[in-house]
């Protein structure tokens, strides 16, 4: 299966993944990533940790998954709402345009 063809569901899981890199054991942190998961509240990221995480996506998705331009289309009070599900879903419309 290539990366257009994953899942919704599959699409959540890579990301999530892909955010434990970031944010290190959440085991240790005592979280659980889910698509309700807040960047700012729960995970304690900072603006310039969506920056180093855009990074880790566009290169894992390639530079058509764009979180800054996604980022930029939103106010500073959606930003701190940002969940985890919230990239998932836009990584996902990505990939299923690019498929």
């Amino acid at each position: 299966m290539t990366i257009e063809q994953q899942s919704p569901a599959s699409v959540f899981g890579t990301v999530a993944e892909l955010l434990k890199e970031l944010v290190g054991d959440t085991d240790v942190l005592g979280i659980e990533i889910t698509p309700q998961t807040t960047f700012h509240e729960d995970l304690q990221l900072e603006s310039i940790d969506l920056v180093t995480f855009a990074s880790i996506l566009a290169e894992f998705f390639g530079a058509d998954v764009n979180l800054a331009e996604f980022l930029a289309e939103k106010d500073l009070d959606d930003v701190i709402e940002l969940r985890v599900g919230d990239i998932a879903d836009y990584v996902a419309a990505r990939l299923g345009e690019r498929g």
